[in-house]
């Protein structure tokens, strides 16, 4: 008899330590859903502008290839020698820069989807390429 009386009591005590122990079998709830992230930026409106150096120490365009989105392409002189920018090939035909040289006003067409090549006439190894998407 005192055998039960100390199985009874010990089967007690460990009920009530499991009954006091955290559930290891059962993970805790999720947090609550934070606040949803902010919308992306707008687009930017209409065509964009790029810059292409021209003759910069060296006869030649940079960058080229160039890709950019429709719009203004505007082409910078950096050289004391003059160059020009004529277009060869190309969806739309903007005029000839002119013949140029670094301080001179910058030269800005506006171009639409397509390839276009283009070069300078003074230099004849000094030619571009430029993909307007």
């Amino acid at each position: 008899m005192r055998m039960v009386r100390v199985l009874a009591i010990a089967a007690i005590a460990v009920a009530a330590a499991c009954s006091n122990s955290p559930s290891y079998g059962n993970p805790p709830p999720p947090p609550p859903p934070g606040p949803p992230p902010p919308p992306p930026p707008p687009p930017p409106p209409g065509g964009h502008s790029t810059t292409i150096t021209v003759g910069n120490g060296s006869n030649s365009f940079s960058p080229t290839p160039d890709t950019i989105p429709a719009g203004t392409i505007t082409f910078h002189w950096a050289s004391t020698i003059q160059h020009n920018v004529t277009w060869l090939t190309g969806p739309s035909s903007p005029a000839a820069s002119g013949n140029r040289a670094g301080g001179d006003q910058d030269y800005a067409t506006t171009v639409v989807v397509g390839t276009y090549t283009y070069h300078c006439t003074i230099h004849a190894r000094m030619n571009g390429t430029l993909v307007v998407q």
